[in-house]
């Protein structure tokens, strides 16, 4: 901040980044609709098309991989052209393809509509929001990234409500209609009050000038950023499980589509609370150790799925779920910012967030395999918990790698 009056609005860390970080929320939380739609009417698509668990589940896993890929690519875009064209993109994206997808008559057509438009005008809604906002940032920069990343899961918190809302007058199909009007009407105005470029300083405020943080690793940037984005496909696949098929699962159990969808609020608003706590925490410890507390937190929630089903410990356990895992995705773009080039922040972090959305594709249509060739979720959470253990391993190794790597950096050699 050299250079700039103290009382100018648009340093980093001012006024107008706190305002910039709250139309960045509410953008997350509106755009964020394309994630958890698709979760919400799953059973009622899979009767509507005659398909079985996995074949419904593709439509979702097609909506994250068209998420996953947006993300990296948007997030290239956003270092060269800022962030105002691709969230207008994905407003019009979203619109589009609640429309297509309503009116799909087959399966197939409504997985089309989900990956390649859904999918991607989703993804201008978080991982290039949440770079964008960390350049607006530097003493509370955990803390903003955290917030801008719960977007994603208010929009988990407020979307299944209006959904459920919705259906008790309309069918699936009328509601995506209305959401996807609601998409293009909200985002595009609150897109134009994000113009204003990051201040000079983004790039520059730190003395290495390459890296964010400059925190040493003991890796190259290349194998960092190749264990994060192997690091992130476990943790969501392992996340994926409950957050997909908990609606289904209750609908197994005979408890109904209505305490799925309000054990998925539940466990997102937990999220939103983990995320903001995740935040503040890795601005103390850093984003490594955040994550690592988080995955270990996660696998335990996954672990007390196993045993108990009855509706009320459904409830209290995707309450503890939500609470546990909500503060992962959003240490990796923390991460990103205390080892990696800072110039490359856009494409580093949406890399990152690619891997941990296709995570969860994987692991939503693997949890629905599962359950075709088992009849049976239990056998999906073990499945989940090992991928957790994956995770686990690879932020260890990269903490005794930051350890070994700081003596030869404090005598210089």
């Amino acid at each position: 901040m050299s250079g700039q009056p103290v009382s100018d609005p648009y340093v980093q860390d001012g006024p107008y980044a706190w305002f910039r970080l709250a139309i960045s929320i509410l953008l997350s939380t509106v755009g964020g609709a394309g994630m958890w739609v698709v979760v919400i009417v799953l059973p009622d698509v899979q009767t509507d098309f005659g398909v079985d668990r996995a074949g419904a589940s593709l439509p979702y896993t097609a909506t994250m991989v068209g998420f996953a890929v947006g993300n990296y690519i948007l997030g290239r875009f956003v270092d060269r052209f800022g962030i105002v064209p691709p969230v207008i993109a994905s407003a019009l994206f979203l619109g589009a393809g609640f429309a297509l997808a309503a009116v799909s008559p087959n399966i197939l057509l409504f997985t089309v509509a989900q990956g390649v438009l859904i999918g991607l005008g989703t993804a201008a809604t978080f991982g290039p929001l949440v770079a964008d906002v960390s350049h607006w940032f530097l003493k509370r920069r955990g803390l903003a990234v955290a917030c801008a990343a719960s977007g994603n899961y208010l929009a988990g918190v407020l979307w299944p409500s209006f959904i459920k809302w919705s259906l008790v007058s309309n069918d699936w199909r009328e509601t995506y209609l209305l959401i996807g009007a609601l998409c293009v009407v909200l985002m595009v105005p609150l897109a134009l009050a994000l113009r204003r470029p990051p201040p000079a300083s983004a790039l520059s405020a730190l003395p290495s000038g390459n890296t964010f943080g400059g925190q040493p690793s003991g890796l190259s940037p290349t194998a960092l950023q190749f264990l994060l984005v192997v690091a992130g496909l476990g943790c969501c696949v392992a996340m994926s499980m409950p957050q997909v098929h908990i609606v289904a699962y209750c609908v197994d159990l005979g408890y109904g589509i209505a305490p799925g969808a309000d054990m998925i609020a539940l466990m997102t608003g937990a999220g939103v609370v983990s995320r903001l706590l995740s935040g503040y925490l890795a601005d103390k410890i850093g984003g490594v150790w955040t994550l690592l507390i988080g995955s270990v937190l996660q696998c335990a929630a996954l672990f007390l799925y196993i045993p108990f089903n009855g509706l009320a410990s459904l409830y209290l356990v995707s309450l503890i779920f939500g609470l546990s895992q909500g503060g992962i995705v959003p240490s990796y773009a923390v991460i990103v910012r205390e080892y990696l080039p800072a110039r490359e922040a856009g494409q580093r972090v949406g890399l990152v967030m690619m891997s941990t959305i296709l995570g969860m594709a994987l692991g939503g249509w693997m949890s629905g395999l599962i359950y075709d060739l088992t009849g049976s979720y239990q056998a999906a959470f073990l499945n989940g918990i090992a991928w957790n253990f994956l995770n686990m391993a690879i932020m260890v190794f990269i903490l005794f790698s930051g350890r070994r790597s700081r003596p030869a950096i404090a005598t210089g050699i």
